[in-house]
């Protein structure tokens, strides 16, 4: 099992490909690395891919803090600057696009490019705000299981929530969700909830910008990508039909399509 010491912790990594330009991904709360199978699978025929694992999250190590996202920010360059992915495309969804806008506008020498899906430079509205520490308080006293169906009402589309043929994938994702590390989880849901909005740095990105927003994405809806896009020069957005919060699972060949589109663009 790989892993890396990074600022005191222990991360978990993987690698696939070995192509002359290195993708970093990043995935969103409560998931791991695995959040982006396909899309590895579909792009490391031509790019050494890297996954790996937030603090907290799937194998890497729990640690007492380090959760908030300008610490979560410097793991991940410590990760690049450590494997030699540097200049990296990053590739970031949610909690990963939240570290991603961070590195573009902090570290700009780190990234060639950047790929936001699914996130949001505000800081976390006060209503969900008081929700997701509700939930984050029942989850220290009755774990992460029964939580997880109100969860996937967030984070999936009703596309994806409906569709009888995917019941097995649903069923392999609610398993992947309650099955965190659960002061981990705790921990990490805190960092993310209590953010501070990066909004009125945005115009400092310069990295070629690929913004993808799933149109039943009810955590971080289109109107949170569009404040993104008019404010990072030269960016590109793209909605995904049919996608919710998660798109990399719901919709993964029109994910993979647009970013293999993007990419090339840039060569």
């Amino acid at each position: 099992m790989p892993r890396i010491a990074v600022r005191g912790a222990g991360l978990h990594y993987e690698e696939r490909g070995a192509g002359p330009e290195t993708i970093v991904f990043a995935h969103g709360l409560l998931w791991s690395g695995r959040l982006f199978d396909r899309q590895v699978e579909a792009l490391a025929p031509r790019y050494r891919c890297v996954t790996f694992d937030f603090r907290g999250h799937g194998r890497s190590e729990v640690t007492a803090d380090g959760y908030d996202m300008d610490s979560l920010a410097a793991d991940a360059a410590g990760l690049i600057e450590a494997l030699g992915c540097a200049p990296c495309h990053f590739v970031g969804l949610s909690m990963g696009g939240f570290v991603g806008m961070r590195l573009a506008i902090r570290q700009p020498r780190l990234l060639r490019s950047l790929i936001l899906i699914e996130t949001s430079a505000d800081p976390e509205p006060e209503a969900s705000r008081r929700k997701y520490h509700r939930m984050n308080f029942a989850a220290r006293w009755i774990g992460l299981g029964p939580l997880v169906k109100p969860v996937m009402q967030i984070i999936f589309g009703r596309k994806f929530l409906d569709d009888p043929a995917r019941a097995a994938l649903r069923e392999q994702c609610r398993r992947q969700l309650a099955g965190g590390n659960r002061m981990g989880i705790i921990r990490a849901v805190n960092g993310v909830i209590d953010r501070q909005g990066i909004h009125e740095q945005l115009e400092r990105i310069a990295a070629p910008t690929l913004i993808l927003v799933g149109d039943q994405d009810l955590a971080t809806p289109l109107a949170r990508s569009e404040r993104i896009h008019a404010h990072i020069a030269g960016s590109r957005l793209r909605v995904l039909p049919g996608a919710g919060h998660t798109s990399t699972i719901e919709e993964p060949a029109a994910v993979n399509a647009a970013i293999a589109d993007f990419l090339a663009g840039l060569r």
